[in-house]
């Protein structure tokens, strides 16, 4: 892997111009240029001065992993090319070193980067602060805050997939050596209008969608919700799915991010549930109808939906059901209750979901605070995060835009406030003086909107708290009459007389004449987003609730607490808050972050000009630039200054002894730089114009190339020097590694010739040996071969006479027994002719069945009575023999295999043979129960305490306790009942309770009818007349089927000595109360698997359909 380059300055290999401050000539075309440029090249930041200017790739880029952020920790602002880490450090180490409150204030409209940019700040600081097992803790709680918020405050726009719907500003609080220690989270202004009505293109809030993508079917199912977003008004169809975005992933993501924030599991469970709470508020729908005295009042069309509500929250239904119908008045001695109209009953029904969904964002936001903040009472040091929206323009503009674009006007103005008190104050530090810089100051713009007199804020909340009628229409005369001279506001109906003829401003609507821009507002929605009003009856019936979490989000509902005082406005909280937060932000050190969007399709490596220079308009970026440079362009302390371009100057080069400031001197008076075009500080020289600053890069540039050429020649001297006397000092060592080479080559040679001369004179003594040994050897074997052929034969004549001699006395051995033997035949010949065939005939039988019988003792087969190996018959005459013994032997191994059984396994297998004689080979279900051991009492109602009840109510033996599924003949779902038989009856008893349902004596059962296939369902049918068969038969199902129905046959044949009729077919009747059911069984697939269902077709068939 190359050596990766080393930088000491962001003018090193610059892309365009690093800092804007340098850009040369400064306009909007060259701004644009640059930033195109960087961009292109994948260099997303850039700075103005101490400003970063962030574009949104809209891709991952290599540049934020932990070699980056050791790269950019401890290191100078301006010594690595721009980025976001070199403005996190600069903020860190300020706060830890120089113990001073730092802020970082992120800017930009939606999808510009904004939460993205927040998080790698706190990702950087969390890397590079203090380790320890309670550090990491306090880290990773305050990076896990974040899934949290954006889940519950972010949504999908038209802009950005996970655009923030609501101002976050974080204080991160620090120790003295800079550990954190916690945090402290303050929203503003959520978007709650989205959680009843979102644009087309856009989405609800992220959590509606990943609790129903996400959580569990149990889970679902305790929220009383379903997977279909359709199913839920107030989610958006068009956009519910998001590519590239995984809800269920996200939703795991944030229950874990809960546990680790330190939620537990019940505050877990009430957050959720009041989620489903606002998405079911959706669903209630109203309908109109007329009172007795004429008036409209509104009736909820489905309850269902109601109680659902009711059941999550633990509010009375009546209660809930009465607050959205009426609205009390209350006045100081006495209460008005009026009805609501359809129209109201829905404002109070979104007014409701929106203040529910509202407060649960803010209590998260108290309750993430309670676990992120700092246990110690220290003093500590505190560095704020502000991600809030950017300024706002679309085609149309309301009251949520007019409010946060006046945020902006408040961060412009202390923005351009504390850069040039910034500015001022280094100045004054270093000794240079300060001259008046001329700036647009909106502080007028602020005035218009905030005054508390003549204010926009000021005539809205007055025409909101004015008694009679008020709308819109009325806020918009107000405004024409207080601010109709104010120069930055314009509207059609305005007084002022060269506004009436403007066509493009429509009647409804004012424009304001902001930092950014103008921007036309419709007052339509003003007055009610502004009042935020919810009816007292709806406050108090969740006040109601016996939900802990939704008690507490609405403390106003406290009968014992009425405040009769109107709450005060969105305006006016809002705008309480932008002062807090401006106070809060005037107590720190500020840092910015500019976050720009290159393009609206979300697509990486497009730039679209005109909306980079839309949005470059409206953060004021170039009126930055004029502030930053309208005094000095440049400056740099003369350490780092003199160590750049000392190879300027022959005196300073390459080694300056001496203080730096007097070696800058030297350098500027050597290279004629004119004098107003710089100025020398206490620790830093300040240069006025980029291009005295271009110029020095320009002299640095080519004497860099100088040196180069000197170094590369002074190189390539020695490299040759070198090489030289390599090669002479190789040529030594070559010369004499072959001199001896060659000596020891002839030593070699010699020594070879040596040893070839004494191995022929050895040779030549061993060949005349051995030939000596040869001949020796040779007269031996000769003299041993004769003595050998000697003795063979002397031997062979030896064996020859005794041969001889055995010949003639065997001769005469067989002689003298041919005669005894013809003796013997004429002394017994004549008692062996009569029955000599017989007596042999039967000595060879008795031989043969003797051999038979010693045969089959050795191939004898198993004892097993199911091992059907027997021996072959050896000869034909024993086959009726061979027959029999096999009958014989299976009768004796069986009985021998029957003693062994124990009463108990007797009785068990005579059932198996009753079960095989009455449905083998006619009910499929057969087969699977032969290996199935009758156990009868499955439910174990003796030892079960739970069956008590059952256990005293019946006094016989049980022979089988089963639960089995009761059908219900008028829909055909199942029943769970227990089914119990005895000596006498048949009982059905309810598996809860352990009540009797139905008792049958034995003798009221006539039949039993099931069908052939591979089902449990079967039929009990009763004796007409009876008093059990007043209901009609029993229709049944169970596992056990053929167990039940053997016991309960045998069972019968032993009580009444009548056998149980067993009709076995697929189509039978059934008699219900009066009327005959005919129960078909078809072949069908299955939605839930293997299971058999039953299904109603009519009043005269119900159909089971089987796998």
């Amino acid at each position: 892997m190359a050596k990766m380059e080393v930088k000491t300055s962001l003018l090193d290999d610059m892309i365009g111009v690093g800092d804007m401050v340098l850009l040369e000539p400064l306009d909007e075309d060259s701004f644009i240029n640059n930033l195109k440029k960087r961009f292109d090249h994948n260099e997303v930041y850039t700075y103005i001065g101490s400003v970063v200017i962030s574009i949104n790739p809209y891709r991952s880029l290599p540049i934020y992993t932990p070699e980056k952020v050791e790269e950019y920790r401890n290191r100078n602002f301006y010594e690595l090319s721009p980025h976001i880490f070199a403005l996190s450090d600069e903020a860190y180490r300020s706060l830890r070193d120089q113990d001073k409150d730092q802020c970082i204030l992120i800017t930009g409209e939606s999808g510009a980067g904004k939460t993205e940019a927040s998080k790698l700040v706190m990702s950087y600081v969390a890397a590079v602060c203090g380790k320890g097992a309670e550090v990491n803790q306090v880290k990773e709680q305050l990076l896990q805050s974040n899934p949290v918020l954006e889940a519950f405050g972010n949504a999908k726009t038209v802009r950005n997939d996970n655009s923030s719907r609501f101002g976050k500003y974080m204080d991160i609080e620090f120790d003295f050596k800079g550990d954190p220690l916690g945090g402290v989270i303050s929203n503003y202004l959520l978007e709650k209008s989205r959680v009843v009505k979102q644009p087309r293109g856009e989405r609800n809030f992220h959590i509606f969608y990943q609790i129903l993508s996400g959580a569990s079917e149990d889970f679902l199912c305790k929220l009383k919700l379903e997977q279909d977003f359709s199913r839920y008004n107030y989610l958006g169809l068009d956009s519910a799915k998001v590519n590239g975005v995984d809800d269920a992933a996200n939703f795991r993501t944030v229950r874990n991010a809960m546990q680790i924030v330190g939620f537990m599991d019940h505050e877990t469970q009430s957050v959720f549930e009041v989620v489903a709470a606002v998405l079911k508020l959706g669903n209630i729908e109203f309908k109109p109808e007329s009172r007795v005295n004429g008036l409209d009042e509104s009736k909820i069309k489905d309850k269902n939906e109601l109680k659902e509500i009711c059941e999550l929250t633990g509010i009375d239904q009546s209660v809930l059901e009465r607050a959205f119908s009426f609205r009390t008045v209350e006045a100081k001695q006495e209460k008005v209750s009026t009805t609501l109209n359809v129209a109201q009953a829905y404002y109070a029904r979104d007014a409701l979901a929106k203040n529910l969904y509202s407060r649960l964002f803010s209590w998260l936001v108290t309750r993430i605070n309670e676990s992120i903040k700092a246990q110690t009472k220290v003093r500590k040091k505190v560095m704020g995060v502000l991600d809030i929206y950017g300024f706002e323009i679309f085609e149309d503009n309301s009251f949520e835009q007019f409010i946060i674009n006046y945020c902006n006007e408040k961060l412009q103005q202390i923005f351009i406030e504390l850069t040039l008190k910034e500015e001022q104050e280094e100045y004054i530090r270093e000794g240079i003086e300060w001259t008046h810089i001329e700036y647009f100051n909106n502080a007028i713009i602020c005035d218009l909107i905030e005054n508390n007199q003549t204010g926009i804020l000021a005539m809205l909340d007055e025409e909101c708290l004015r008694p009679g009628t008020v709308t819109d229409d009325t806020f918009l005369e107000k405004l024409n009459q207080v601010c109709a001279t104010h120069q930055h506001f314009e509207s059609r109906m305005s007084k002022c007389s060269r506004f009436l003829n403007d066509t493009t401003l429509p009647h409804s609507c004012f424009r304001i004449q902001h930092y950014a821009g103008k921007v036309m507002y419709q007052v339509e929605g003003f007055v009610d987003k502004n009042n935020d009003l919810l009816y007292r009856d709806l406050s108090q019936a969740m006040w109601k609730a016996n939900h802990s979490l939704i008690k507490a989000l609405f403390p106003e509902g406290n009968p014992a607490k009425i405040n009769l005082k109107r709450p005060p406005t969105a305006g006016s909280q809002f705008k309480a808050s932008v002062a807090t937060l401006m106070k809060n932000l005037q107590t720190k050190n500020p840092n910015y972050i500019r976050c720009i969007k290159p393009n609206d399709k979300k697509a990486a490596h497009v730039f679209n000009d005109a909306l980079v220079c839309h949005q470059i308009r409206y953060l004021g970026l170039l009126e930055n630039v004029r502030v930053r440079r309208a005094g000095y362009a440049f400056r740099q302390a003369y350490e780092p200054c003199l160590e750049r371009y000392k190879m300027l100057c022959k005196q300073t080069w390459p080694h300056w002894r001496g203080p730096a400031r007097a070696g800058v001197e030297v350098l500027f008076n050597e290279l004629e730089i004119p004098e107003e075009e710089f100025s020398f500080g206490r620790s830093k020289i300040f240069i006025r114009n980029p291009r005295t600053l271009f110029k020095l890069e320009d002299l640095r540039k080519q004497r860099l190339e100088d040196l180069a050429t000197l170094i590369e020649k002074i190189y390539r001297g020695w490299k040759c020097r070198t090489r030289f006397l390599l090669m002479k000092k190789s040529q030594i060592v070559i010369a004499s590694w072959y001199r001896r080479y060659a000596q020891q080559k002839k030593y070699q040679k010699i020594k070879s010739s040596a040893i070839i001369v004494q191995s022929y004179i050895r040779g030549w003594k061993a060949r005349k040996l051995l030939r000596e040994l040869k001949h020796q050897r040779r007269c031996n074997e000769a003299a041993t071969i004769i003595a050998a052929y000697w003795h063979g034969t002397q031997a062979r004549r030896e064996l020859k006479r005794l041969k001889e001699e055995a010949r003639r006395k065997h001769a005469v051995a067989v002689i003298w027994a041919f005669w005894l033997g013809l003796k013997v035949r004429r002394e017994y010949r004549k008692f062996f002719r009569a029955n000599a065939g017989r007596k042999i005939y039967e000595f060879t039988l008795q031989r043969l069945i003797q051999k038979y019988f010693l045969e089959m003792k050795n191939k004898m087969p198993s004892l097993s009575p199911i091992d059907k190996n027997w021996p072959a018959r050896p000869y034909l005459f024993l086959d009726s023999t061979h027959k029999e013994l096999k009958r014989i032997f299976h009768l004796w191994r069986c009985k021998k295999y029957r003693d062994q059984f124990t009463d108990q396994q007797k009785l068990i297998y005579e059932e198996k043979l009753e079960a095989s004689e009455l449905f083998k080979d006619k009910k499929a279900l057969y087969p699977a129960s032969v290996g199935q051991p009758f156990q009868g009492a499955y439910l174990e109602i003796s030892k079960n305490p739970k069956y008590k009840k059952l256990k005293d109510a019946v006094d016989e033996k049980i022979i089988i306790a089963e639960v089995v599924n009761k059908i219900n003949r008028a829909n055909g779902k199942a029943t769970s009942r227990i089914f119990l038989l005895t000596k006498n009856n048949v009982l059905l008893a309810d598996q809860k309770s352990g009540n009797i349902k139905s008792e049958v004596p034995l003798g009221d059962v006539i039949k039993v009818s099931m069908s052939s296939q591979n089902d449990g369902f079967f039929a009990v049918h009763l004796k007409e007349g009876s008093g059990a068969a007043g209901k009609g038969d029993f229709l049944l199902s169970s596992d056990h089927l053929i167990e039940m129905a053997t016991k309960l046959y045998r069972t019968t044949l032993s009580q009444t000595k009548q056998k149980l009729n067993i009709e076995i077919s697929d189509e039978f009747l059934v008699q219900f109360r009066q009327d005959k059911v005919c129960v078909k069984f078809i072949q069908g697939s299955q939605k839930n698997g293997n299971i058999p269902t039953c299904k109603r077709k009519n009043n005269r068939l119900l159909e089971v359909a089987v796998p």
